[in-house]
């Protein structure tokens, strides 16, 4: 109870430097996330399109997930230095896979009744992907967005080992000073983005998949 207390009162102490270490984390995971999107979409419809580079393409992506964060951010910290940008390159890469595969599994997972439809009415490929494939393929990428946004909510927390900000400074700053206070401050704002992304996404999700089916 008196630990509780002690938080709380050291929330509401410091409730300025939180919020804004709040806001930096949410900033970088926009930004890793919208950079995904921009990369991710491209790359995902890609790999439908053509079979033959789908392998290359979900094999790269399933890499760069598969390297360990502290370790990607290191490597990443030699060529692009230290900071807000090299992070949010960081949760770039962890946020490629998940788009990348649910864009390309939504377009794949389309009836080939529906997509012969369109092609008999006279669509060209591009119309098929853009009026067809693409709405159609809306709710998997949400599913996608979804496990990305937490994962990179949770990536984000050590940030600060690449001089980037962020709520990971609150607990790294814990960590050094064996703080669980400080420790619990950084971390309970970070769970709580992460619940809430996961929570307003899947309400997302799930409205599209209603207007598809």
């Amino acid at each position: 109870m008196n630990f509780i207390t002690e938080l709380g009162q050291y929330m509401l102490e410091n409730y300025a430097e939180l919020l804004a270490l709040t806001v930096e984390h949410i900033l970088m995971v926009a930004y890793g996330i919208a950079l995904a999107l921009l990369v991710g979409i491209p790359l995902g419809i890609l790999a439908a399109k053509f079979e033959k580079v789908a392998p290359y393409i979900l094999s790269l992506t399933n890499i760069l997930q598969l390297v360990p964060s502290l370790a990607m951010l290191a490597i990443l910290m030699i060529y692009f230095g230290l900071g807000f940008e090299t992070m949010v390159i960081g949760l770039f890469f962890y946020s490629l896979l998940p788009i990348v595969r649910n864009t390309y599994v939504g377009i794949r997972e389309v009836e080939d009744g529906i997509t012969e439809a369109g092609i008999g009415v006279g669509m060209t490929s591009l119309q098929l992907l853009a009026k067809i494939q693409l709405p159609l393929s809306i709710p998997f990428l949400m599913a996608g967005l979804r496990v990305a946004s937490v994962i990179a909510v949770s990536v984000a927390c050590i940030g600060p080992y690449i001089g980037a900000g962020g709520l990971g400074k609150e607990i790294i700053s814990g960590i050094s000073l064996q703080s669980d206070v400080k420790i619990y401050a950084g971390a309970i704002p970070a769970v709580l983005l992460a619940v809430i992304a996961d929570f307003i996404l899947g309400k997302v999700e799930n409205k599209t998949k209603e207007r598809t089916t």
